[in-house]
């Protein structure tokens, strides 16, 4: 299995966290005991992180798509667009990690007609763009989004086209892994 502590990216030029500090919230860090859909303990709103100098490897190498993709713009931040982006090492997969408290920001424009526009783009290469409130996983495809609800570590998603009238049209479920 790969570590993501190894997939250490490097920030794009002109790019800092500052205040934002929603990648604190959005994710479980079992290092720090941190829940994801709850702050970490160890956050200080507006200033950052209290264990900065000495805080766990996973959180040393996270950086988020705004950070390290320049080509985002200034409404992909994480603390204005209430969610943070990040690329599955493994699956190349797109997880949009939601700010529970605004679950329904990723539903927003401009953000909804992006993740749709990469939804399409995502599926001749077979990968996904999955957005995540806490653990219930819904997966944006070009023509509806798909509720599955939580995903186990024992599962996987796989998708399986079917032609329409319309055209081609895929399914998407989990499975056993």
């Amino acid at each position: 299995m790969l570590n993501p502590e190894t997939f250490v990216a490097q920030p794009a030029p002109g790019r800092a966290c500052g205040a934002c500090t929603l990648c604190c919230k959005v994710y479980d860090v079992p290092a720090v005991e941190s829940v994801a859909g709850q702050w970490c303990r160890h956050t200080r709103a507006g200033q950052g992180c209290a264990i900065h100098a000495t805080r766990p490897d996973h959180c040393r190498a996270f950086h988020c798509l705004w950070m390290t993709e320049g080509w985002l713009g200034p409404e992909w931040k994480p603390d204005r667009a209430k969610m943070v982006l990040s690329l599955d090492p493994l699956t190349r997969n797109m997880n949009v990690q939601v700010d529970p408290g605004q679950a329904g920001a990723w539903r927003r424009e401009p953000y909804y007609g992006q993740l749709k526009r990469w939804a399409v783009a995502s599926v001749p290469l077979r990968r996904h763009v999955l957005v995540h409130v806490n653990k219930s996983t819904t997966v944006v495809l070009p023509d509806r989004d798909v509720s599955l609800g939580v995903v186990g570590a024992d599962e996987r998603i796989v998708t399986t086209d079917r032609m329409t009238p319309q055209g081609p049209s895929f399914d998407v479920r989990k499975v056993p892994a």
